[in-house]
Protein backbone atom coordinates (compact mmCIF):
# COMPACT_ATOMS: atom_id res chain seq x y z
CA UNK A 1 0.00 0.00 0.00
CA UNK A 2 1.37 3.41 -0.74
CA UNK A 3 1.46 5.52 2.47
CA UNK A 4 0.72 8.81 0.71
CA UNK A 5 -2.16 8.21 0.00
CA UNK A 6 -3.15 6.54 2.99
CA UNK A 7 -1.41 9.76 5.30
CA UNK A 8 -3.54 12.00 2.99
CA UNK A 9 -6.90 10.15 4.02
CA UNK A 10 -6.63 10.78 7.83
CA UNK A 11 -4.93 14.04 7.72
CA UNK A 12 -8.44 14.84 5.09
CA UNK A 13 -10.46 12.79 8.38
CA UNK A 14 -8.85 14.03 10.57
CA UNK A 15 -9.85 18.00 9.57
CA UNK A 16 -13.82 16.54 8.35
CA UNK A 17 -14.16 15.81 12.15
CA UNK A 18 -12.45 19.15 13.55
CA UNK A 19 -14.54 21.15 11.56
CA UNK A 20 -17.79 18.88 11.95
CA UNK A 21 -17.03 19.61 15.91
CA UNK A 22 -16.98 23.11 15.28
CA UNK A 23 -19.55 23.46 13.45
CA UNK A 24 -21.76 22.81 16.11
CA UNK A 25 -20.99 25.74 17.98
CA UNK A 26 -22.30 28.56 15.45
CA UNK A 27 -25.66 28.93 13.88
CA UNK A 28 -26.66 27.26 10.54
CA UNK A 29 -26.60 29.17 7.43
CA UNK A 30 -27.80 28.96 4.01
CA UNK A 31 -23.73 29.57 3.12
CA UNK A 32 -22.65 26.85 5.54
CA UNK A 33 -24.98 24.11 3.55
CA UNK A 34 -23.86 25.06 0.43
CA UNK A 35 -21.03 26.08 0.38
CA UNK A 36 -18.79 23.03 1.02
CA UNK A 37 -20.49 21.55 -1.91
CA UNK A 38 -19.87 23.94 -4.45
CA UNK A 39 -16.62 24.21 -3.52
CA UNK A 40 -16.26 20.74 -4.17
CA UNK A 41 -17.90 20.67 -7.20
CA UNK A 42 -14.89 22.62 -8.71
CA UNK A 43 -12.57 19.32 -8.47
CA UNK A 44 -15.18 17.99 -11.41
CA UNK A 45 -11.94 21.02 -13.36
CA UNK A 46 -10.09 17.59 -12.96
CA UNK A 47 -11.52 16.14 -16.26
CA UNK A 48 -10.17 18.69 -18.45
CA UNK A 49 -7.22 16.46 -17.89
CA UNK A 50 -7.19 13.34 -19.79
CA UNK A 51 -5.81 10.82 -17.84
CA UNK A 52 -8.47 11.53 -15.44
CA UNK A 53 -11.33 10.77 -17.29
CA UNK A 54 -13.04 7.60 -17.00
CA UNK A 55 -16.58 6.60 -18.66
CA UNK A 56 -20.09 7.34 -17.98
CA UNK A 57 -21.30 4.50 -16.56
CA UNK A 58 -18.49 4.30 -14.10
CA UNK A 59 -19.29 7.90 -13.33
CA UNK A 60 -22.85 7.26 -13.14
CA UNK A 61 -22.50 4.01 -10.80
CA UNK A 62 -19.70 5.81 -8.10
CA UNK A 63 -22.28 8.85 -7.90
CA UNK A 64 -25.38 6.66 -7.20
CA UNK A 65 -23.28 4.48 -4.46
CA UNK A 66 -22.46 7.68 -3.06
CA UNK A 67 -25.49 9.63 -2.63
CA UNK A 68 -28.21 6.86 -2.77
CA UNK A 69 -25.99 4.57 -0.26
CA UNK A 70 -23.42 6.22 1.68
CA UNK A 71 -25.53 9.60 2.56
CA UNK A 72 -27.84 7.48 4.04
CA UNK A 73 -25.55 7.68 7.10
CA UNK A 74 -24.77 11.26 7.35
CA UNK A 75 -28.22 12.37 6.64
CA UNK A 76 -29.55 10.00 9.30
CA UNK A 77 -26.88 11.68 12.45
CA UNK A 78 -26.68 15.02 11.05
CA UNK A 79 -29.84 16.75 12.52
CA UNK A 80 -30.87 20.47 12.77
CA UNK A 81 -32.81 22.13 16.08
CA UNK A 82 -33.50 25.54 17.40
CA UNK A 83 -31.68 27.16 19.89
CA UNK A 84 -32.02 30.36 21.10
CA UNK A 85 -33.72 31.86 18.04
CA UNK A 86 -31.54 30.28 15.70
CA UNK A 87 -30.87 27.06 13.62
CA UNK A 88 -28.14 25.04 15.44
CA UNK A 89 -26.77 21.61 14.24
CA UNK A 90 -26.94 19.37 16.71
CA UNK A 91 -24.03 17.27 17.88
CA UNK A 92 -24.14 13.43 17.67
CA UNK A 93 -21.57 11.08 18.19
CA UNK A 94 -23.08 8.84 16.19
CA UNK A 95 -22.35 11.20 13.58
CA UNK A 96 -18.47 11.05 14.47
CA UNK A 97 -18.00 7.29 14.24
CA UNK A 98 -19.97 7.57 10.87
CA UNK A 99 -17.43 9.32 9.30
CA UNK A 100 -14.42 7.51 10.31
CA UNK A 101 -16.65 4.66 9.06
CA UNK A 102 -16.93 6.12 5.61
CA UNK A 103 -13.14 7.06 5.96
CA UNK A 104 -12.40 3.16 6.74
CA UNK A 105 -14.87 2.57 3.24
CA UNK A 106 -12.75 5.33 1.56
CA UNK A 107 -9.61 3.64 2.21
CA UNK A 108 -10.93 0.24 1.52
CA UNK A 109 -12.26 1.27 -1.78
CA UNK A 110 -9.25 2.79 -2.61
CA UNK A 111 -6.77 0.06 -2.18
CA UNK A 112 -9.53 -2.29 -4.25
CA UNK A 113 -10.25 0.23 -7.00
CA UNK A 114 -6.70 1.02 -6.95
CA UNK A 115 -5.42 -2.54 -7.99
CA UNK A 116 -8.08 -2.43 -10.84
CA UNK A 117 -7.63 1.36 -12.13
CA UNK A 118 -4.74 3.74 -12.62
CA UNK A 119 -4.13 6.03 -9.80
CA UNK A 120 -5.53 8.92 -11.77
CA UNK A 121 -9.04 6.97 -12.67
CA UNK A 122 -8.59 5.66 -9.20
CA UNK A 123 -9.11 9.53 -7.84
CA UNK A 124 -11.81 9.99 -10.04
CA UNK A 125 -14.04 7.69 -9.39
CA UNK A 126 -13.37 8.58 -5.64
CA UNK A 127 -13.99 11.74 -6.01
CA UNK A 128 -17.54 11.62 -8.14
CA UNK A 129 -18.55 8.74 -4.72
CA UNK A 130 -18.07 11.45 -2.50
CA UNK A 131 -19.48 14.10 -4.91
CA UNK A 132 -22.31 12.24 -4.72
CA UNK A 133 -22.59 11.70 -1.00
CA UNK A 134 -21.97 15.02 -0.25
CA UNK A 135 -24.26 16.54 -2.85
CA UNK A 136 -27.34 14.72 -1.37
CA UNK A 137 -26.64 15.01 2.51
CA UNK A 138 -26.50 18.75 2.35
CA UNK A 139 -29.51 19.04 -0.01
CA UNK A 140 -31.50 17.11 2.30
CA UNK A 141 -29.71 19.39 5.23
CA UNK A 142 -30.73 22.99 3.32
CA UNK A 143 -33.99 21.49 3.05
CA UNK A 144 -34.69 20.72 6.24
CA UNK A 145 -32.94 24.10 6.93
CA UNK A 146 -35.29 26.00 5.24
CA UNK A 147 -38.24 24.35 6.74
CA UNK A 148 -36.75 24.96 10.08
CA UNK A 149 -36.04 28.58 9.33
CA UNK A 150 -39.14 29.35 7.92
CA UNK A 151 -40.89 28.60 11.20
CA UNK A 152 -38.56 29.88 13.88
CA UNK A 153 -38.43 30.44 17.05
CA UNK A 154 -38.51 34.24 18.10
CA UNK A 155 -35.06 35.00 20.16
CA UNK A 156 -35.56 35.25 23.95
CA UNK A 157 -35.99 38.75 25.21
CA UNK A 158 -33.44 39.68 27.50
Amino acid sequence: MNLLPFAASVVGGTSVLVWRLRETRTPVTTAKILIPPLGMSTGFLMFAVPAMRIPWTWAGGAFLVGALVLSWPLARTSSLEHRGGVVMMRRSNGFLLILLGLLAVRLALHEYVGHLLPPKQTASMLFVLAFGMILRWRTGMYLRYRRMASRAEPAPRS
